[in-house]
């Protein structure tokens, strides 16, 4: 009987169910290699006992066992590969090394269910996929290549950012190669330079100006910066040390490394690749240095930052030295580490440097020490200021007050505001408004009610936005009597509200269900708003509410 059953196998060409070396896939009815188009349009009939009677019938029991036991294994090992690459997702961690000691046996199988549950995190998904090409006991089939193709370009931003990496993928995956030679880099680099960055030589013919760099030197940037942003930088740079023999280098190339080894957190390699750009001849940008600062300062690393401060210093003369940015950032490292004579001894640099903040880093530096909870410190730093000849104005002390106001900082706030007066410094409408808002959110209605007559005994005029964070307040806590009386005055003056608050507060009055005060305000506005800006503000705040719903 056994006999008859299998030769009625061999002459239908049916596989039961089998176990591969390379895959844990289970596989019903294959015909020649191929699924067969009835297991798949009837495998949902089949009962459990009904299937239990066919395996029953093909295969032993131990196989069966092995074969669930071997399912059972890889998705186990796809859930402990796919937890590490998220776990070890951050530029500063080793991910490679987390997954070179799980000691998973990779397949072709595995490493697309990998990829599969991390298609929306193609940066992760591609550092996974380099990983696994360069491990000894495996290689990329098409299947893998497609996958990594398809993630990498899913939506036009993933094109435009990895359409370079997608055309060497192709080209590895249709040769069967592990990597690309130079020749055929550069004619990829040359073909995607000739489609898609014909706009810089269309430029330069109109302008007249004779380029002096190869043309490819732009989409070779542009595959180093995907490289960077996926944290494979060291990729990046034997990619760099293989080409720039046949393309040379630009100041962005140098730009882009020297970023990604900052953004992996390994500021010594950052550091030796920034002086070989110097002894070339080319000068960094601010703004890259800057941020690596941050960059630096944000993952602990003050001191390397600190040496990095100096090294603008000592290169002074060849590239951009520290602004009032630069000093900020270290100066709030400082103080958040508890290292105050280093910030002291930053900020007299910065002085005799002759680096004023602006009102963006003024605020940057005042809220960041504030945040560490040394007031202190900032007071020390408008007396420094002042010392030098460079006092404190009505934007100083506004920036400062918003900051202890936004948050929640009463005290201070109320310290600062006695300070500008002392100092001959009188308030402006700006400083009552931030001190209103700041009470009502507080819950100190008393508060903010006192700021207001404060400001009839300053002679200080209100402006719409004075009444505005008045009356919202008001609604706020309920005090919906004054609120109103408020709004009889903004009409009897003709003063014009923001849109916004108009209908925040047509919203309000209609949960009382006050519709005198609706009429008398909606004939108010109808002199500054027309129909169809109404109708335009309603559909773009819909817009924005159903944008929203995803995130």
């Amino acid at each position: 009987m056994g006999n008859a059953r299998s030769d009625e196998c061999v002459k239908e060409n049916v596989y039961p169910f089998s176990i591969s070396n390379k895959t844990s896939i289970r596989i019903p009815y294959v015909v020649s290699g191929r699924i067969s188009i009835s297991a798949v349009k009837y495998s949902h009939l089949f009962s459990s006992s009904f299937s239990g009677h066919i395996l029953r019938q093909f295969c032993t029991l131990e196989a069966f066992e092995l074969e669930k036991k071997s399912d059972i294994d890889g998705n186990d090992h796809v859930d402990k590969v796919y937890k590490t690459v998220l776990d070890y997702s951050n530029p500063e961690y080793k991910m490679e090394e987390a997954l070179d000691k799980l000691g998973v046996e990779l397949t072709t199988p595995l490493v697309v269910e990998v990829l599969d549950r991390l298609h929306f995190e193609e940066k992760s998904a591609f550092r996974f996929f380099n990983w696994a090409g360069h491990q000894e006991q495996y290689s990329h089939e098409p299947e893998s290549y497609n996958k990594m193709i398809d993630i990498l370009s899913s939506t036009k931003y993933k094109v435009k950012q990895f359409r370079i990496i997608c055309d060497l993928l192709d080209y590895m995956k249709r040769n069967n190669k592990d990597s690309v030679p130079i020749e055929v880099l550069l004619t990829i680099l040359r073909k995607y330079t000739e489609k898609h960055l014909t706009h810089l030589q269309k430029f330069a013919k109109k302008k007249k100006i004779r380029v002096k760099t190869q043309p490819e030197i732009n989409a070779f940037n542009l595959l180093l910066d995907a490289l960077c942003k996926c944290c494979l930088v060291e990729d990046a740079e034997a990619m760099f040390k293989r080409v720039k023999i046949k393309v040379k280098p630009n100041a962005d190339t140098y730009n882009i490394l020297f970023f990604g080894w900052c953004r992996v957190r390994n500021p010594t390699r950052g550091m030796s690749l920034l002086e070989d750009m110097i002894k070339m001849g080319y000068t960094p940008e601010n703004f890259t240095y800057n941020t690596a600062i941050d960059t630096f300062c944000k993952a602990g690393m003050v001191t390397e930052a600190a040496e990095f401060l100096e090294f603008m210093k000592r290169k002074g003369c060849t590239m951009s030295s520290p602004t009032a940015k630069t000093y900020a950032i270290m100066m709030v490292a400082f103080v958040q580490n508890d290292r105050m004579d280093e910030y002291f001894k930053t900020l007299a640099d910065m002085i005799n440097s002759g680096c004023l903040p602006d009102v963006s880093t003024y605020k940057e530096l005042i809220e960041g020490i504030c945040l560490a909870g040394k007031v202190d410190a900032a007071y020390k730093f408008l007396e420094e200021m002042g010392k030098t000849g460079y006092p404190p104005d009505i934007v100083t002390y506004n920036c400062f007050l918003k900051v202890l106001c936004d948050n929640k900082n009463s005290d201070e706030a109320l310290r600062l505001y006695e300070k500008m007066i002392e100092a001959g410094c009188m308030p402006s409408v700006q400083t009552y408004n931030i001190l209103i808002v700041m009470f009502f959110k507080i819950g100190d209605c008393d508060g903010a009610f006192e700021t207001w007559n404060e400001m009839d005994r300053r002679g200080c005029a209100r402006d719409t936005d004075t009444y505005s964070v008045m009356i919202e307040g008001l609604f706020g806590c309920g005090n919906t009597k004054d609120a109103i009386f408020l709004l009889e005055k903004v009409i009897n003056k003709g003063m014009k509200l923001a849109y916004q608050k108009f209908d925040a507060f047509l919203m309000e009055l209609s949960a009382i269900g006050d519709l005198h005060a609706i009429h008398r305000l909606s004939e108010h506005m109808r002199r500054f708003y027309n129909p169809a800006m109404a109708r335009r503000f309603a559909l773009n705040q819909k817009r924005r509410s159903m944008s929203l719903r995803g995130k």
